[in-house]
């Protein structure tokens, strides 16, 4: 069941599943319903408290389908299309294995999440192949954004600490 926001193509899919006493079988993405191709299919692992992002493509920006296999993340998407009457607003939901839920970042938005359990799977489907030559990171703490990561105990790369600010990215970007 696909689930709209107040973000213009961003949207959530609630996911169907289908159990037994053997466990679950599960459907993750149905292109009939979501309309995109996804050529480029990664996954992460994540240890509870990390935090990844917030990342974007400058250039050839990747729309992502984002579900949880194992675990559950805080999600935050961050709507930096230019003209967008939703500029610079974040959206944040849970995802996990539990609650069975997906969501669709439409290219043009930053994207990072913080792991809340022990071992955290992690599926993106992306509309574009990576480019890593246009891949920049703003920083998950920039006050503007007024985040409240659910915990204050990080593990955080160095690329991740190191992004630049909102206003640095309109100025070099917008």
């Amino acid at each position: 069941m696909k689930l709209k926001s107040n973000f213009k193509d961003l949207f959530l899919i609630k996911n169907k599943s289908f159990r037994d006493n053997r466990g679950y079988f599960k459907e993750l993405i149905r292109e009939n319903i979501i309309n995109k191709n996804f050529p480029f299919l990664v996954m992460s692992f994540s240890k509870k408290n990390v935090i990844r992002g917030l990342h974007i493509q400058t250039t050839n920006s990747q729309g992502k389908f984002i579900s949880v296999l194992k675990g559950k993340i805080f999600d935050v998407a961050i709507d930096l299309r230019k003209n967008s009457k939703t500029y610079g607003k974040v959206y944040k939901c849970l995802l996990s294995e539990k609650n069975n839920t997906s969501i669709f970042i439409p290219p043009g938005f930053a994207h990072g999440f913080q792991a809340l359990d022990d071992e955290n799977y992690i599926v993106y489907s992306c509309t574009k192949y990576r480019n890593k030559k246009s891949e920049t990171t703003i920083k998950f703490d920039d006050k503007e954004f007024k985040i409240k990561w659910p915990n204050k105990k990080f593990v955080i790369s160095a690329k991740d600490k190191n992004g630049i600010s909102l206003s640095e990215f309109k100025k070099k970007y917008l």
